[in-house]
């Protein structure tokens, strides 16, 4: 399994940004609610981010050897895809809410932080925050290397049998 590029997530966040400022400036033109997410949603997504959390920690705590329990590799793939699912979809959040913020900002020249803008820097913690958590499972999945000079002795002798074949 491949892991997370940077550049994807960069890419995923500018785009939900500039639509979430395109759907922020439709929405205000014809009369429509602000269209960010509830502060509600950042129970659901702490929940998210709390069980990714728990299930990295649980690999990492076998990865380094204080489990004497076999780990289940159905179930450390699982939390691999979910880390990575956790920081896309942060990634996302963040972005569409960034682009709602680059809209609002104009109105704060004119009115008090409302509470729509302060949802939506609520908003883009939470995403934050699903970045960051997915990013760190994901290298609690990751397994250390090999020893190396077992890995040095097996590569000369198969390079010293490949010379003398």
């Amino acid at each position: 399994m491949r892991t997370i590029k940077y550049s994807w997530l960069a890419i995923i966040a500018l785009c939900a940004g500039v639509l979430g400022w395109l759907a922020n400036l439709l929405a205000i033109r014809n009369g429509l609610p602000v269209p960010v997410l509830h502060l509600s949603s950042l129970a659901t997504m702490g929940a998210v981010v709390l069980f990714t959390l728990i299930l990295g920690l649980k690999v990492r705590s076998w990865r380094n050897g204080k489990r004497e329990k076999p780990l289940d590799p159905i179930l450390a793939a699982r939390t691999l895809v979910l880390a990575q699912a956790c920081a896309y979809a942060g990634s996302l959040l963040l972005g569409w809410h960034a682009g709602i913020m680059v809209d609002q900002l104009v109105l704060l020249s004119f009115r008090p932080a409302s509470e729509v803008f302060l949802q939506v820097l609520a908003m883009m913690g939470g995403g934050l925050v699903m970045v960051v958590v997915g990013l760190v499972v994901e290298r609690f999945c990751k397994l250390p290397p090999e020893d190396p000079e077992a890995s040095e002795r097996e590569r000369g002798r198969a390079e010293g049998e490949g010379e003398y074949a």
